[in-house]
């Protein structure tokens, strides 16, 4: 068993994270440079509370990575992206023209570190030996030159259609190996593993701690991330995608829910759906790489242009045919 403290287990629902005056008034700068500055703001479901307050759209990956292809001249010239720095990549491949922003230089994926072009260009090749009809799904949460070295992307809420789109039998499912996992569930394909994943949904959560909260509220529906590994999934009983953990809440019959992702959704849920009760699986996860980003960060980044996101260009054409495949994807 782990060496977790039981008195961690507790039933408190997260507090409403307060935004305090000082930030309120940065909220209204933001929201007001923006417009002077010709700028849209995607931000990601796991920031921070303040930084819904300036949110042009919030979503999951999939949905900010729709959003960032459409964004045209008209729309907005700067795109300013809170998330983490393979979020802000990919809205510059889709839009080179665009000046992309990302508020903080420091946050970024360690997954998506997993997964270094050196060492899977390698791999590729010598499966390709043993599986000539390889196709390579990367997850979108990858740097620009893995995508590059991919045949298509995909995220969280579509890997399962991603992956059977595919005429390919033999899929190289890079890097997340708990969501390549949970593919195989839903596919006659032949998953190869990447030895990657995400620190909080792998690393967070405890299946014996989760079946303790469940008995201490029965009435619970439990929804779950796919990036959690398979004996967390198990215990569920539903699994999706941030927005999709939205959609599934409104349509239950539950009031009270175990929601097992990162514990900033939590504060989406509650705003979206105010009659209902949201507690974080035992023992939540933070992503400090997420919370990085203050909306301080979010100012500055407006007023002095940084931090610009850039792409070599031959990466960045290549990258780009993987992520249209998955934008594609219905």
């Amino acid at each position: 068993m782990h060496e977790i403290s039981r008195n961690k287990i507790k039933m408190n629902e997260i507090n409403i994270y307060k935004i305090t005056p000082e930030k309120q008034e940065i909220i209204k700068k933001v929201n007001k440079l923006k417009k002077e500055k010709n700028a849209i703001i995607l931000v990601h479901n796991y920031q921070r509370p303040e930084i819904y307050e300036v949110a042009d759209f919030l979503g999951d990956s999939l949905e900010l990575a729709r959003k960032a292809a459409t964004v045209s001249a008209e729309t907005a010239s700067t795109i300013v992206f809170c998330g983490v720095d393979f979020m802000a990549e990919s809205a510059k491949i889709l839009n080179p023209e665009r000046k992309v922003l990302l508020p903080h230089q420091d946050a970024q994926c360690p997954m998506a570190k997993m997964a270094e072009p050196i060492r899977l260009e390698k791999k590729i090749n010598e499966l390709k030996q043993l599986y000539p009809d390889l196709a390579v799904v990367s997850y979108v949460n990858t740097s620009g030159a893995t995508k590059a070295l991919s045949d298509i992307c995909c995220t969280s809420a579509n890997a399962v259609k991603v992956v059977n789109s595919l005429p390919s039998q033999n899929i190289l499912f890079v890097p997340d190996k708990n969501l390549g996992m949970y593919v195989q569930r839903f596919t006659k394909k032949n998953i190869i593993l990447w030895d990657g994943y995400c620190y909080v949904h792998h690393l967070k959560f405890y299946p014996e701690l989760l079946r303790e909260a469940k008995k201490k509220m029965p009435d619970a529906e439990v929804i779950v991330h796919p990036e959690c590994p398979p004996e967390i999934i198990e215990l569920a009983d539903q699994v999706a995608s941030t927005s999709k953990m939205i959609e599934a809440a409104k349509q239950s019959s539950a009031k009270r829910f175990l929601i097992g992702t990162e514990e900033g959704m939590i504060y989406r849920l509650k705003r979206e759906i105010p009659g209902k009760e949201f507690y974080p699986v035992p023992n939540g996860g933070t992503c400090i790489q997420m919370k990085k980003i203050l909306i301080e960060d979010v100012y500055d980044a407006l007023v002095k242009d940084q931090y610009k996101m850039e792409v070599d260009e031959k990466i960045r054409l290549r990258a780009k045919k993987a992520l249209e495949r998955m934008i594609e994807v219905k």
